[in-house]
């Protein structure tokens, strides 16, 4: 599983991230070393005991992420979590453990108090990075998961990792990057490395090939979103220039705004909005959908917790009863079986824990593989949605392109905004 972990501060900040609504279940699974019961309190007094050292950065914050489609239970987040305290030495330091369940996914939070009371001091987390991936690498093994191209070789990274500000400039526009990423690299694919080439490709998608600011290429998109050819491809400008020729015969990124502007938002308007409003139709429909399956399984997690803890009880007091009172449970004491009865109940009650952890556990992936067959469904209508959508851009950018070439065959000027190679 990929593990992610970090020193830091802010402890209320913490606190109301992991207990955050937006999750579809929230389980509070340990709290351990603290004298509070609860997130907030125990982060906030490791925050106290803290401003006795120098320390500022006195909680260490671990994530842990199985592959999207393996199911995995609680004794191996726990093996895990134990790997990390080991390799890490955070053996013995307070930890709170919580789970999170996203669109059918579950993964966990590990945070550990880094300030040794006894020392006054904080933990050392020397190359924790590094240990960290190499643990992680070993789960992989462990598990028989197939490993991420990244941690068979590091030349086969995701190529469509993208960087803080490529995810700002999609979020402006509710785009994916990775999905921008990728149309511009199936484009870069499937062109023969000509500029006419790759830019016909580029419309196909919906992005139209212009000169940048410092006159490199650059895409843009229907929202007048820019981007770098270069950057999205992963290579270097020297190459891209090569493949494609002098940007100085492209457009500049105003003209073909003004060109976009000019040529399609008529048409375009109308139809996108249709097409957005069908999407939000759908989003809508799914929100609903999704709230409505929340509290069902909500529901079923609360019923089967107040279904164990009353059996739970219940058998308390009927292994409680075995116990003989009087003369009776004193001659019992003395002859040693009260002591057979005690291990007995206790062993009882080992296996009584078990399998109640295991039926938790199959609640859970039950209602997992419900949640991400509902995200299923709704990734497939919106896609769908989206592939018209894109399409039809394209296909009116083509008749816009076919237009202009009439007219110049008419004896027309040929609009300088054209791109020509």
């Amino acid at each position: 599983m990929i593990l992610v972990g970090n020193q830091r501060g802010g402890a209320r900040d913490l606190a109301r991230h992991l207990m955050k609504e937006e999750n579809d279940h929230v389980e509070v699974h340990e709290i351990r070393g603290f004298v509070a019961n609860d997130l907030m309190g125990a982060f906030r007094e490791t925050e106290m005991i803290s401003r006795g050292t120098r320390c500022k950065q006195y909680l260490f914050s671990l994530s842990l992420n199985p592959p999207e489609q393996e199911t995995v239970g609680i004794a191996d987040f726990e093996k895990a979590i134990h790997q990390v305290e080991d390799r890490l030495g955070l053996t013995g330091q307070p930890r709170a453990v919580v789970f999170h369940e996203k669109e059918g996914r579950r993964h966990a939070h590990a945070v550990w108090s880094r300030i040794d009371c006894e020392k006054m001091k904080a933990v050392q987390l020397s190359h924790y990075k590094q240990k960290l991936c190499t643990l992680s690498k070993q789960l992989y093994l462990d598990h028989g998961w197939r490993l991420p191209p990244g941690h068979v070789d590091k030349k086969l990274s995701d190529p469509l990792n993208f960087t803080l500000e490529e995810w700002q400039q999609a979020k402006r526009t509710e785009q994916d990057p990775r999905d921008i990423k990728r149309r511009i690299r199936e484009a870069w694919s499937v062109a023969d490395m000509s500029g006419y080439s790759f830019a016909e490709q580029l419309e196909k998608h919906g992005y139209t090939l212009a000169q940048g600011n410092r006159r490199s290429h650059v895409a843009m998109d229907r929202f007048g979103e820019v981007y770098s050819i270069p950057r999205q491809l992963g290579l270097k400008t020297k190459v891209v220039r090569e493949a494609l020729g002098d940007a100085d015969a492209l457009p500049t990124i105003d003209v073909v705004k003004e060109r976009n502007a000019k040529a399609v938002a008529q048409k375009l308007e109308g139809f996108i909005t249709e097409l957005d409003a069908q999407e939000a139709k759908q989003k809508q429909t799914f929100q609903i959908a999704l709230k409505e399956l929340r509290e069902r399984q909500r529901a079923e997690r609360k019923q089967l917790k107040e279904r164990q803890e009353k059996r739970r009880q219940e058998e308390v007091v009927e292994r409680q009863k075995r116990f003989r009172s009087g003369l009776k449970g004193v001659w019992d004491f003395v002859r040693g079986e009260h002591f057979r009865i005690a291990r007995r109940n206790k062993l009882e009650a080992v296996e009584a824990a078990k399998r109640d952890r295991a039926e938790h556990t199959e609640n859970v992936t039950r209602q997992l593989a419900q949640r991400r067959a509902m995200t299923k469904r709704h990734r497939k209508a919106l896609s769908d949605s989206r592939r018209i959508d894109l399409n039809a851009e394209a296909q009116i950018l083509r008749l816009q392109l076919q237009s202009h070439q009439k007219k110049n065959s008419k004896g027309l000027t040929c609009s300088p905004e054209l791109p020509s190679f």
